[in-house]
């Protein structure tokens, strides 16, 4: 009888021999960070309350003042904090003001959030190289539970410079270095990810967009190459549109505030190119609910009934409201139980899987017996 190898030695062999090396696969993410609007999150990760994970690379891409850097250094740290995540934000564009972060809910005191105010990408790529490595010193030899959570954001890549550029402008030239730029970008995401991906850290960072010139590709372009893509667990566009509505859901002719449309171009933990259009006012901020209601309808948990919504419980109770009736703990319930079937769809499945492994194990011992 040939014996079976043992990979043990071999796996052992590796990580001995090469550093930074793992083996196996890597568990899905623990830990996620909520990116204040429920339709979002599930467009992301499947998951009305997960938005963010930390140890994978998020980019959030788009026009100016489309809401990249509301999410990304307001609502993303304000939430991060909450669950005990140290953050730190790397800010290029040099305009984070303290009053806007506290009034967005972000701790701005030193123990809860560092920023940093840099101009050149080689710097950001010093910083966060030199932070992984000292943490991991200290904390590589714990276990995942006991290691601190750690959330960079880089707001924006867009901004950073190159040595190139620093030297032209010095010179008086403005010749421009995309070419290097886009290199050194694509080699910080990518470096990035290797990096963080068994650690407790997240990084997200935000981009610029441009208007595509292809007829037969309309979509924006992401700043500085496809590199970004390929790298990014989860790629979100976004685009600013007016926000002509009052308090109450009324059209107006006024602009009260911005629509940002945000589509998911890349996710690994749900369905890709699915977006919504979330609402942020500018008296109230970005409305968590929003795009709830049209995402219920195309799952088919609401049903017109003439100028109403009905959505059945799963205890068979009819719940009918007029569109702008369907607010905050009205939608709370439809969320609660949407996730649990969604849990109990799941688990089924996974039992169904279960016994078809028994059965077919408890046939190869029948025949290995016969």
């Amino acid at each position: 009888m040939v014996r079976p190898f043992d990979v043990s030695k071999f796996r052992t062999s590796l990580t001995k021999s090469i550093q930074g090396i793992s083996t196996g696969f890597d568990s899905d993410p623990t830990d996620w960070v909520s990116t204040g609007n429920h339709t979002l999150n599930y467009l992301i990760s499947g998951d009305f309350n997960k938005g963010v994970p930390l140890g994978r690379v998020t980019m959030l891409a788009g026009e100016s003042g489309s809401g990249k850097s509301l999410i990304a250094s307001g609502n993303l740290i304000a939430n991060a904090q909450k669950q005990g995540v140290f953050c730190i934000v790397i800010d290029s564009e040099n305009a984070l003001d303290e009053g806007w972060l506290q009034a967005l809910n972000v701790d701005t005191s030193p123990d809860k959030l560092l920023r940093i105010s840099v101009a050149m990408v080689d710097d950001v790529a010093k910083i966060i190289s030199d932070f992984i490595v000292n943490y991991k010193k200290d904390y590589e030899e714990k276990p995942s539970s006991e290691r601190p959570k750690v959330l960079f954001v880089v707001d924006s890549l867009g901004m950073l410079l190159t040595p190139t550029d620093r030297d032209q402008f010095q010179k008086g030239e403005m010749k421009g270095d995309l070419g290097r730029k886009a290199k050194s970008l694509t080699a910080l995401i990518r470096n990035s990810v290797n990096l963080i991906g068994a650690l407790n850290i997240g990084l997200v960072c935000t981009n610029h967009t441009y208007a595509s010139q292809d007829m037969f590709d309309p979509d924006d372009k992401i700043s500085g190459g496809q590199g970004f893509i390929y790298a990014s667990s989860i790629v979100v566009a976004m685009k600013k549109l007016k926000l002509k509505e009052d308090e109450d859901g009324n059209k107006t002719s006024e602009v009260h505030g911005i629509r940002s449309a945000c589509k998911v171009m890349k996710t690994r933990f749900n369905k890709p190119f699915e977006g919504v259009q979330v609402k942020i006012p500018y008296e109230s901020g970005m409305d968590p609910y929003s795009g709830l209601i049209d995402l219920f309808e195309k799952k088919g948990l609401f049903v017109k009934q003439g100028n109403r919504l009905k959505y059945v419980d799963r205890l068979g109770k009819e719940h009918i409201h007029f569109r702008k009736q369907w607010t905050g703990e009205k939608l709370d319930l439809v969320m609660a139980e949407f996730n649990e079937s969604t849990s109990k769809l799941t688990t089924g499945e996974d039992a169904e899987n279960d016994d078809a492994d028994r059965n077919r194990a408890s046939s190869r011992d029948m025949a290995e017996t016969e």
